[in-house]
């Protein structure tokens, strides 16, 4: 069995280096985490790429909340950004009433054609995550679907992963799960027996919240905790 794969938050350079050391897999991009995470720009991705060798998937989202906003703007950032060098991204948008913006998502997709990328927690906030997962499983390059399962974290979405991962290989649920948000230390001997391979983490490496930095000490304990 191949090791399971730890995704780690970084918002600046320092972030990328020290989830380096600490033994990530990989890193998923970001600014503003008082927004709950929007797309960096595409000189802070350059420095970030020019600090570690770890796969980088990119967040494409410029505003609070799960709705697109300016596809327009999302498009050139996006283009920004694959012409610095990045090839892995992070996407997912919903409507109004909480049903994947299929348009937007695939519109931002298309944008990053060839690359691949993950659909992010909009899966824990929508209506009907089954629905979300039939409308866009098929779109070329997802790989991945974020989620813990609910708004509420891992400890409310529990069953529902466990559900969605005995679903695996039905159309819509070929993906990778990557079980982050509210994930705990205490969540992962368990969801590591029942199968899962991905977990992905933020504030849980670091010192004191997201004004302080990503702690390599607290990763390198994490990725001893996934490999169990």
């Amino acid at each position: 069995m191949s090791r399971p794969i730890f995704e780690v938050i970084a918002l600046t350079p320092q972030d990328a280096q020290a989830a380096e050391s600490g033994g990530a897999d990989r890193l998923e991009l970001v600014t503003d985490m008082a927004a709950d995470g929007l797309s960096p720009s595409v000189e802070d991705f350059a420095r970030i790429r020019a600090a570690v060798e770890l796969p980088l998937r990119v967040m494409l989202r410029l505003r609070d909340g799960f709705a697109p906003g300016d596809l327009d703007a999302l498009r050139v950032r996006a283009a920004g950004l694959r012409a610095e060098g990045a090839e892995e991204f992070v996407l997912g948008f919903l409507d109004a009433d909480g049903a994947v913006d299929l348009a937007a998502t695939a519109a931002v997709a298309d944008a990053v054609a060839g690359c691949r990328w993950t659909f992010h927690r909009a899966i824990d906030h929508s209506a009907d995550r089954a629905a979300v997962r039939a409308a866009v499983g098929a779109l070329p390059g997802l790989d991945t679907f974020l989620t813990s399962g609910a708004p509420g974290g891992v400890a409310a979405g529990r069953e529902v992963l466990l559900a969605e991962l005995a679903r695996k290989g039905e159309a819509g649920y070929g993906q990778r799960i990557l079980i982050g948000g509210g994930l705990r230390a205490e969540h992962v001997p368990g969801l590591r027996a029942a199968g899962f391979d991905a977990f992905h983490v933020g504030g849980a490496v670091r010192a004191d919240g997201w004004h302080t930095p990503v702690d390599a000490a607290k990763v390198a304990e994490w990725r001893a905790l996934i490999d169990g």
